[in-house]
């Protein structure tokens, strides 16, 4: 697939784009399923809760382990382990026959995720030439958007035949993700890895994760990935159904419309998005996106009304895929050798926003206002918006950032 007569992206590139579909596909598929079945064990609500963060709070916590698993063993058999890992415990999940089993599965489940996740970032970040890296980040970004997509409705109509079906059919997803990474993705890596080599023939070395944060451009990729956590996996999925309910007024279905919304456009703006950053240059694409994600939470402070929040959904999709993109081309850009701890504490980044954005904006809800939780989570991206802006005014991005 050539990108406007320039050289074509890396297959792995594409492999990892379709193992990020399917695995996105498949925890969309379980996701609406995990409420009820917890339910089913006649826990009260504080427990399905639990039963939801498990998952995301043991994956914040190893992410560093994943990272260091990769340095030491390669990228591709973390990957296949972590998928195996999340297969296992979530088909025994549906087996569960009492809820401290279920949350201990799911526990299990995150930190699988883990590996799966900062591996096939650091293997995407590191076969990906400099003048593609925001490219190659926005197709698998892609991969995880257009899964989203299309597994919950179909999660919600098996979850009415069975609550146990969504992890059975989950768990297969992840196999046959598992088994194609590990199949296609072994010839390619040692083709790779030697295109990689510098012109003294030895390989790049990794950077130290204390050298990567001393650089401004490592800090800015974690800033706006802590704020894309925040919003995107976290205070949209959360508090956006409860606004739309209770403050505009409105059925679920128009709160399932703004998400739509958002996806839609964060969906056709990775078409360019990844292009942008790295023919424009990361600096003001990083700019373009944290100014669109900021100005869309911040319509949301002012008094209620169902078109701005429609209005908002959609342009916060588009600056999420700048947002999506950009951080981890400037991550490559510092570290392009195999680094897995600074890819992993990237990751970290999103998770903790992931984490604390729902917890901090349904408590600022009910100690004030809708308004003041969005007023606070426009905040978070702003800083986002200072990080890109302090960013150095580098060349082209093939010249290295």
């Amino acid at each position: 697939m050539l990108w406007r007569g320039r050289s074509e992206l890396p297959r792995e590139v594409g492999i990892l784009a379709v193992v990020a579909f399917v695995v996105a596909l498949g925890f969309g598929i379980v996701a609406p399923a995990i409420p009820l079945f917890a339910r089913s064990f006649g826990v009260g609500t504080t427990a399905v809760g639990l039963a939801v963060s498990a998952f995301a709070f043991f994956r914040f916590v190893s992410a560093f382990g994943g990272g260091s698993l990769v340095e030491r063993f390669g990228e591709r058999t973390v990957l296949s382990a972590g998928l195996v890992v999340v297969a296992v415990t979530t088909g025994l999940a549906g087996l569960a026959s009492d809820f401290p089993l279920f949350l201990v599965l799911r526990a299990a489940g995150g930190v699988g995720s883990a590996m799966f996740t900062v591996a096939a970032l650091s293997l995407l970040l590191r076969v990906a030439p400099p003048s593609h890296r925001g490219r190659a980040a926005a197709t698998w970004q892609g991969g995880f958007i257009l899964g989203g997509i299309a597994g919950p409705a179909a999660g919600g109509l098996l979850a009415e035949l069975s609550p146990r079906l969504p992890f059975f059919l989950y768990a297969g997803f992840l196999l046959l993700a598992g088994s194609v990474a590990m199949v296609l993705l072994r010839p390619s890596a040692t083709r790779r890895e030697q295109a990689a080599r510098t012109s003294s023939g030895a390989e790049p070395e990794a950077v130290p994760l204390g050298t990567a944060l001393r650089s401004r451009v490592y800090l800015a990729a974690l800033v706006a990935n802590l704020g894309v956590g925040w919003v995107l996996f976290g205070v949209r999925n959360s508090l956006v159904p409860l606004y739309v309910t209770e403050e505009l007024g409105r059925t679920v279905a128009w709160a399932g419309a703004g998400l739509l919304a958002g996806s839609v456009a964060q969906a056709l703006g990775l078409l360019r998005s990844g292009a942008l950053a790295d023919t424009w240059g990361r600096r003001p694409a990083l700019v373009l996106g944290a100014s669109l994600a900021t100005a869309s939470t911040a319509a949301l402070v002012a008094p209620p009304a169902l078109w701005v929040f429609l209005l908002s959904m959609a342009v916060f999709g588009l600056g999420a895929s700048f947002l999506a993109s950009v951080p981890a081309a400037l991550v490559a850009d510092v570290s392009p050798a195999r680094g897995g701890r600074v890819v992993a504490v990237f990751q970290m980044s999103a998770d903790l926003g992931a984490i604390v954005g729902p917890l901090a904006a349904g408590w600022l809800t009910d100690v004030a206002s809708y308004q003041v939780a969005f007023a606070v989570t426009t905040g978070v991206l702003a800083a986002g918006l200072l990080a890109a802006l302090a960013l150095p005014r580098a060349g082209r991005p093939a010249a290295g950032g």
